[in-house]
């Protein structure tokens, strides 16, 4: 995400080898976890990463 942070969850999903269902709930994680947040829209906004 840091070096492309347009990904989508399909996307992200396919290139870890998980479902869309377990990169959904690692984001709500990261979100409550102040570690990522959405900047934007759903569709054309992307992801900023806080902490690394």
């Amino acid at each position: 995400m840091q070096q492309n942070n347009a990904l989508t969850i399909a996307e992200l999903a396919t290139i870890i080898g998980v479902t869309s269902r377990t990169i959904e709930r690692n984001l709500v994680k990261l979100q409550k976890d102040k570690r990522i947040r959405r900047v934007g829209p759903d569709k054309g906004g992307h992801w900023e990463v806080l902490h690394s």
